[in-house]
């Protein structure tokens, strides 16, 4: 996939998990975009797993079902992101 049609992966993926996932999360439309990248590799990675049982980085395609796999990616960096980052309450 080239460079363009994963930034527009990104963007897409990017802001529908932004808009799911509760919560402010920042970054602007470069953190968007990098968000949805990050979507689509975690993504793409899940749902080879899930199809072949082996682990391999890949990412996933310009297409429905890439996207969706791709948002669902999205909102588990986010979750991660977000437990990674939280700062205890003292």
């Amino acid at each position: 996939m080239n460079i363009l049609a994963w930034i527009v992966l990104g963007l897409i993926a990017g802001a529908i998990a932004k808009a799911i996932y509760p919560g402010h999360q920042g970054g602007g439309i470069l953190g968007t975009i990098l968000l949805g990248m990050i979507g689509a590799l975690v993504g793409g990675s899940l749902g080879v797993f899930f199809n072949t049982g082996t682990l391999a980085i890949t990412g996933t395609s310009l297409s429905i079902p890439g996207v969706a796999l791709a948002v669902l990616g999205a909102i588990i960096a986010v979750f991660l992101w977000n437990l990674l980052t939280r700062r205890s309450a003292v």
